[in-house]
C-alpha cells in the first residue's frame, strides 16, 4: 500500500453531526481533523495548531463565513475550502473572490471532500521542479520554494493562485483556454465552472498590479483564454 501523506486540518462549522462524521472519515485516510463551531474558536485554533488546510462554512453563528475567509486570507496563504449549503454559482464565485481555493456545496459525499482536500494539499506542498522563472518587470517565481516576488517584494499567493501563475509562466506565449486551466488546476472530477478561473486571474492580476486593459503579464484573449505575455529575463 502506498504511504499517504498525513495532514492536519481545521474545520469551522456549527453542524456538530457533520463535524463528528468528518472527523471519523478523515481519520480513515490518515488525516487529523480538528473542529470549531464558531469563528472565534476557529481563529484561536488556527493560530494555536497551525493546520495545513482550513474547511470553512459560510453560515456561522457569530460571523459571516465569507468575511472570515477574506480576513484569514489577508494574513495567511493556508488553502481554504468553503463548505456551505449555498451552492449557487454567484455565491461560489464570491467565495473564490474572497480568497477560497475551492468550494464544496452541501450535501456532498465525504469521499469527494477528501479528494478535494488531498488535491489542494498536493498543489500547495509539492513543487513541480526546482525552476526560477523571471520576467521583465521584476516578476520572479521560484517553483522549489513556491515563492513569488515583484521588484524584490514578496507577493502572497494562495495555492491555487500560485499554480495558475506557474502554469501560465511555464507556458509563456501559449494560450490556455479556461477548460485547459481547470483541468490542470483541479486534477479531480468536480462541479467546476469557468468563472472560477476568471476570479483566480483577477486575484493574481490585482496582487501583481497588472492592469487587464494594458497587461504587462497576463493577457485575456476573448473567446480563447489567457496568455502570459511578459518577456523573460535572460
Amino acid at each position: 500500500m502506498n504511504a499517504r501523506k498525513q495532514h492536519r486540518l481545521l474545520m469551522i462549522d456549527d453542524d456538530t453531526s457533520l463535524a463528528e462524521l468528518l472527523v471519523e472519515y478523515f481519520e480513515r485516510f490518515g488525516h487529523k481533523l480538528i473542529t470549531a463551531r464558531t469563528a472565534a474558536d476557529g481563529r484561536y485554533l488556527l493560530r494555536r495548531d497551525e493546520p495545513d488546510l482550513l474547511i470553512l462554512d459560510v453560515m456561522l453563528p457569530d460571523a459571516d463565513g465569507m468575511e472570515l475567509c477574506r480576513a484569514i486570507r489577508a494574513e495567511s496563504d493556508i488553502p481554504i475550502v468553503m463548505l456551505t449549503a449555498r451552492g449557487d454559482v454567484p455565491d461560489r464565485v464570491l467565495g473564490l473572490e474572497f480568497g477560497a481555493d475551492d468550494y464544496v456545496p452541501k450535501p456532498f459525499e465525504p469521499r469527494e471532500l477528501v479528494a478535494r482536500v488531498e488535491t489542494l494539499m498536493r498543489r500547495s506542498r509539492e513543487a513541480p521542479g526546482a525552476r526560477r522563472l523571471a520576467a521583465a518587470g521584476g516578476l520572479v517565481l521560484e517553483t522549489a520554494t513556491r515563492r513569488v516576488t515583484l521588484r524584490g517584494e514578496p507577493v502572497e499567493l494562495t495555492a491555487a493562485e500560485f499554480e495558475l501563475l506557474r502554469i501560465l509562466m511555464e507556458g509563456r506565449g501559449r494560450v490556455f483556454s479556461r477548460d485547459a486551466l481547470l483541468r490542470k488546476l483541479r486534477g479531480i472530477d468536480s462541479s467546476i465552472y469557468d468563472r472560477s478561473i476568471d476570479m483566480l486571474v483577477s486575484r493574481v492580476r490585482r496582487k501583481l498590479a497588472d492592469d487587464s486593459r494594458s497587461p504587462r503579464f497576463i493577457k485575456t484573449l476573448r473567446g480563447a483564454g489567457y496568455q502570459f505575455t511578459g518577456a523573460f529575463d535572460s
